[in-house]
């Protein structure tokens, strides 16, 4: 797996900028929409929990389990973004995320942040 395998986050060309910051240097705040988010649960299949269980016996990463976090993780992100998006942001302040357990079948990603219009300055 290479490291794009990874990491996530938004390409250079993004429409609705997300930052984990509570401003953006350069752009003024013009409209506060308010909270956004995007969630998803998932499960790992049979062979990634049986594989996981055997790799914490011996130590070492978890790399199915890493990259289907990242994944469910990117996935969450996307979902932040279409709903920014389609209350007419165009930026996200105070991005963050938060990774519970779901009812020991699966893992819960939440996306949130504050949804704005901003313009430069």
């Amino acid at each position: 797996m290479g490291i794009d395998d990874y990491g996530g986050g938004q390409g250079p060309q993004a429409d609705v900028l997300v930052v984990t910051t509570n401003d953006l240097p350069g752009f003024r705040v013009e409209q506060v929409i308010g909270e956004v988010f995007g969630l998803t649960v998932r499960s790992r299949h049979l062979g990634s929990q049986i594989g996981s269980g055997l790799k914490s016996m011996i130590g070492g990463e978890l790399k199915g389990l890493t990259k289907t976090l990242v994944e469910t993780r990117n996935q969450a992100m996307e979902r932040l973004v279409e709903q920014a998006r389609s209350r007419g942001a165009n930026a996200v302040l105070a991005f963050r995320f938060d990774v519970t357990e779901a009812a020991d079948v699966g893992t819960e990603v939440c996306a949130y942040g504050t949804a704005v219009k901003a313009a430069r300055v």
